[in-house]
């Protein structure tokens, strides 16, 4: 009604949501990505763990759990090093890649490299330094970890499935700054495990990739984006959500007594996914 400058005149205090929206509008791109349906269901954490801190993460319908262990990268040159599990929005941006690829490739093993150095760049993620390290740093704990994806099948009982996310991988040896100019990351090509690669091929939830590029900052809207992508074209009327069940989902990293600050950080994260969603039915109150 307004245009985009209008918008934003009628409510400045929305001038990012209106940004967000607005270049949405003009999207052409239809490229899509893909996520593992458990991962929209649970999630990472959103912000570092202790190094040897073990990250356990309850579905809203609390039937299923994800457990996420830290591990080692061994090495033929040295003793094997520790990585904590990993966490934040990077994290989540190289798994959404991986999952991406094997769908679209049918196969588990990952060309890296430029590609995905290619992909991050789409997905608005700079090259400088920092955050060149910082995607290193979660790319080899994305290889160290393992996870156990637990599930209880009413009148049967628990199951569970544990594995890593990448069965093997080549480590290169080199570890500057300059690899980013070359389009090496962590490695030239990994293998996901035979559990995660069939898990993300049997039951995937497609994404679009342009709504990630504006959520790429934020791992809490990305969460709520990928759930609301699982779980909204499900739904045949509309479906009442307790603020207790999202904090449950949602709020690793917050204290029980600080529900009321989780509440305000969800919903500024919640107005970011829905920027990015806009046939999303969702009311707060």
């Amino acid at each position: 009604v307004h245009g985009r400058e209008g918008a934003k005149k009628v409510a400045p205090e929305k001038s990012r949501l209106i940004d967000i929206a607005a270049d949405l509008l003009a999207e052409e791109s239809g490229e899509a990505g893909y996520v593992y349906s458990g991962f929209c269901l649970t999630a990472l954490p959103h912000r570092p763990l202790d190094p040897d801190a073990i990250w356990e993460k309850v579905a809203m319908s609390g039937r299923l759990k994800l457990t996420i262990s830290p591990g080692v990268i061994p090495s033929i040159s040295g003793p094997p090093k520790r990585y904590p599990v990993p966490s934040g929005a990077y994290a989540r941006l190289i798994l959404l890649y991986l999952q991406g690829v094997a769908i679209k490739t049918s196969s588990p093993e990952i060309e890296l490299g430029s590609s995905m150095h290619e992909w991050l760049s789409r997905m608005g993620i700079s090259s400088g330094g920092k955050t060149y390290r910082d995607i290193r740093e979660q790319s080899r704990r994305i290889m160290a970890c393992s996870l156990t994806f637990s599930w209880d099948k009413p009148g049967v009982g628990d199951h569970f499935e544990r594995d890593s996310i990448i069965r093997n991988g080549f480590l290169p040896f080199h570890n500057d700054i300059d690899d980013i100019r070359q389009g090496t990351l962590f490695a030239e090509k990994v293998t996901l495990s035979e559990s995660f690669f069939q898990a993300v091929v049997e039951h995937p939830v497609p994404l679009w990739e342009p709504a990630i590029r504006h959520l790429s900052s934020s791992s809490m809207a990305l969460d709520i984006y990928v759930w609301l992508a699982f779980r909204l074209h499900n739904l045949s009327k509309p479906t009442p959500i307790t603020w207790t069940s999202m904090f449950q989902q949602f709020g690793g990293g917050f204290s029980q007594k600080s529900i009321r600050s989780f509440r305000q950080t969800f919903k500024e994260a919640l107005a970011l996914a829905l920027a990015t969603y806009p046939d999303a039915k969702v009311d707060v109150d």
